[in-house]
């Protein structure tokens, strides 16, 4: 499995962006995908997941502003980022989890204020 991860930039305050995240492999309907923001010298912190069954899961600091989709026909997972905030600045990584996990290499969202 191969993830990677696109559309990441820098934004103002307020304003939205799109990441997107393509799966290379089989059997991606099948897996738990996620998103995490890490910043320098933290870890990574769960920012949503959709699970196979389309369960959605949103850390409550981005509830109301980010939309997780997926298409399994298309084997991409999205992320829409409205209502940006300096504090969701950072690098976004994509997960995907079955039966094993495996990481993309992640894209930079910066937002100004």
């Amino acid at each position: 499995v191969q993830l990677v991860e696109s559309g990441g930039g820098l934004v103002q305050a307020g304003g939205s962006l799109r990441l997107s995240c393509a799966f290379s492999g089989r059997f991606f309907g099948r897996y738990s995908m996620s998103w995490f923001r890490q910043t320098p010298g933290n870890q990574r912190e769960l920012v949503t997941s959709i699970g196979s069954e389309w369960i959605t899961y949103y850390d409550d600091s981005v509830k109301g502003r980010f939309t997780v989709s997926r298409d399994n026909d298309k084997n991409m997972m999205y992320l829409e980022m409205d209502s940006l905030k300096p504090e969701d600045t950072g690098v976004y990584y994509c997960f995907a989890q079955w039966t094993m996990g495996y990481w993309g290499r992640g894209t930079q969202v910066t937002v100004s204020s």
